[in-house]
Parts: structure tokens; C-alpha cells; sequence
């Protein structure tokens, strides 16, 4: 069948957009029906272009199925047993404000020229994100992952960048030291990036094997990767350090009881550290990310924590991409955070405001 296009629709086009046309609505939404999903789950990406999804899907939305849709977006034209669709109107107070201007990473070439950066996560996600943009600023990078294949991905996408790629487990102390070594001897910056999720459980539903997982990786191999590097640190007389919290290091209302535990820890760390080694020209930040595109899913084994936990995500601002997280990180990482030491800095769409 076909329906009248009201408007141009391109890759361009941002899926808010997409949505709010009825030819691209009745597209949009025939494509997710063959996978089972709906419209809702563009509710976090809605005002990227809609070509971003190439990128952020790894694979799983292609440069020809984003062809297609544009494609018949300007011929009007609906495949066959389409659900029908129809515009969801925007709430009075939205339709009245312009569109927010989309976010576009600018590259400083020499921000890191001269350091060795270690990023822990640098397989996927923030990590990768922080990892590409300090290789990209002329820094040499320690990528640091437990998937060799995500790194083989990571160094094939940096073709001539200064890049050792490392599998190892930051909770190992031999793992930690092979790390140390493969930087050589001077490590100027760490980005401890890799972390994982709870399963959003209270604290009267958790079990020890939850709670023993999240605090091992967050909160012993954040201290783990810090403790290795502080000494060459303190020997050379400087450094930096970027630590990743969450936005569950901020409330008790973003994930269950281990995560929010470790992640409190986190600061802790950080503000301990800050104080205790500032004076030694070494400095130590957080960044508590809000809601960001990444590999990381929540999973929800506790109809209590779902409950309560979705029931604050309402309020959730749009997520990020992961590379906004980078440009976070590699602030606080680089001297143009010369002046900043012992802060958490709440990189999450002012989700910590509301």
C-alpha cells in the first residue's frame, strides 16, 4: 500500500522525526513487527538521525536496510501487511520547542600526543569510546579488555594508531601486572572504564554470588588498576586518573543493591585518592554516567527492584552515546582538567538535577 509522505525523510532525519510522519511511522514500525519489538524502543535514541543506528546496532541495522527505508519513505510506499501506524503526537510543551541541535565529536589531533593512556573496557562502549578518542588525539593507548576479538576489532578500526591491545582481567594481580608491563615505563593517564551490572535486586533478595561478581570487577579491580599505577605516578610526579561511577553512585533509585554499593565505592576511592595524592601532582576523578548506549543491559530478577526501578526511570533523560561519555572522560583525563581533582563529574543529561 502506499501513504502520502508528508515530509523529506532521509538518513538524516532524526527518528523523532521519522516517527512523527505517517510514512515513516507505518516503515519504522513494520520493520521492528518483524523482530516482535515496536516503536517504543526508540524512545532513548529518538532525536538521533536516524543513520546513527548503522553505527550504534553493530550490525544488526545495515547501510542497505537504512537505503530501503529511505527509499520508500519517498515513494510513500508500505510493504504488505503493515500494522498501522499512526503519529503519536509530542506533548504540547515538546511540539513547542525546536529540536535540540545534535551533538557532533570535534577532535583535538594533539591533546595526548606524548602520554600513554591505559583505558580498562576498551573493547566495547565507553571504554572503546574513551580508548578511540584519545588514540585519535595522538595519544598511545594500553586498550585493556577481556574479549580478544572486540580488541581485534577496536586496533582494525585505528589503522595507524599507537595501540597495545591487552586481553586480561583487572581483578588478577597478574593480569594487573601484565598491564603495567605492556605500558612500558611511563603511564600517564588511567581510565578505569570496565564494570559490569547487577541484576537490580534489594539488598533482602541478593544473593552472595551477585553481590561477590559486581563488588570483584567494580570496586576491587577499579582499586586494583589504581594501586598498580600510583607508584610510577608518584616517581614521575604526575598523573591522572578517571574513574567510572554512575549515576547509582549519585541516588539508590538507578539500579539494585550491589551495583549502587559499588559504585558508591567508586567515589569513595576517588575522593580518597584525590586528597590523598593531589599534592603529589597526581589526579583522580569520577564520571557518573546517566543513561548511555552501550553493550551493557539491565536485567531485572526482582519484580520489587522492577518496580521501583522502572518507575524512576521515567524521569531517565535521552540516552547518550558513548562517545559523549569519552568527551567526559577525556577532559578530566587530559590537562585541560588541570584544576580538577577529587570531583564526580555528572556526565548524565541532568538526570542528576531532577
Amino acid at each position: 500500500m502506499t501513504i502520502d509522505a508528508s515530509r523529506s525523510l532521509t538518513g538524516d532525519t532524526s527518528i523523532a522525526d521519522w516517527l512523527a510522519d505517517p510514512a515513516g511511522n507505518a516503515i519504522l514500525t513494520e520493520m521492528l513487527a518483524q523482530g516482535g519489538q515496536t516503536p517504543d524502543v526508540f524512545k532513548p535514541v529518538r532525536r538521533l538521525a536516524l543513520k546513527r543506528l548503522v553505527k550504534l546496532s553493530r550490525g544488526a541495522f545495515t547501510q542497505e536496510m537504512l537505503d530501503d527505508l529511505v527509499r520508500n519513505a519517498a515513494s510513500g510506499a508500505v510493504p504488505a501487511g503493515a500494522p498501522a501506524a499512526t503519529a503519536a503526537p509530542a506533548p504540547a510543551a515538546e511540539a513547542a520547542r525546536p529540536a535540540p541541535r545534535e551533538w557532533t565529536e570535534r577532535i583535538d589531533g594533539g591533546r595526548f600526543t606524548g602520554k600513554t593512556v591505559v583505558v580498562t573496557g576498551a573493547g566495547s562502549g565507553i571504554g572503546r569510546a574513551t580508548a578511540s578518542r584519545v588514540a585519535r588525539e595522538g595519544g598511545r593507548v594500553v586498550a585493556v579488555d577481556v574479549s580478544q576479538e572486540r580488541l581485534d576489532e577496536f586496533v582494525a578500526e585505528h589503522a595507524g594508531a599507537e595501540i597495545v591491545a591487552l586481553t586480561a582481567d583487572i581483578t588478577d594481580d597478574a593480569g594487573v601486572a601484565r598491564i603495567v608491563e605492556a605500558a612500558g615505563g611511563t603511564i600517564d593517564c588511567l581510565a578505569n572504564i570496565a564494570g559490569i551490572m547487577d541484576d537490580m535486586t534489594p539488598v533482602g533478595e541478593l544473593s552472595d554470588a551477585v553481590w561477590e561478581r559486581v563488588m570483584r570487577v567494580n570496586v576491587t579491580g577499579t582499586m586494583k588498576m589504581m594501586r598498580a599505577v600510583i607508584p610510577g605516578m608518584l616517581e614521575q610526579g604526575f598523573g591522572s586518573i578517571v574513574n567510572t561511577a554512575s549515576e547509582a553512585a549519585l541516588r539508590g533509585s538507578a539500579a539494585g543493591a550491589a551495583y549502587t554499593a559499588s559504585k558508591h565505592a567508586v567515589v569513595g576511592l576517588t575522593k580518597s585518592s584525590g586528597f590523598m595524592y593531589g599534592p603529589s601532582g597526581i589526579r583522580v576523578n569520577a564520571v557518573a554516567p546517566g543513561p548511555t548506549i552501550t553493550n551493557i543491559e539491565a536485567s531485572f530478577a526482582s519484580p520489587l527492584g522492577a518496580e521501583r526501578v522502572q518507575l524512576a526511570m521515567t524521569i531517565l533523560p535521552d540516552a547518550a552515546e558513548a562517545e559523549a561519555l569519552a568527551a567526559s572522560i577525556t577532559f578530566l583525563l587530559s590537562d585541560d582538567g588541570v584544576n580538577v581533582n577529587g570531583v564526580v563529574l555528572a556526565s548524565d543529561g541532568g538526570w542528576s538535577a531532577a
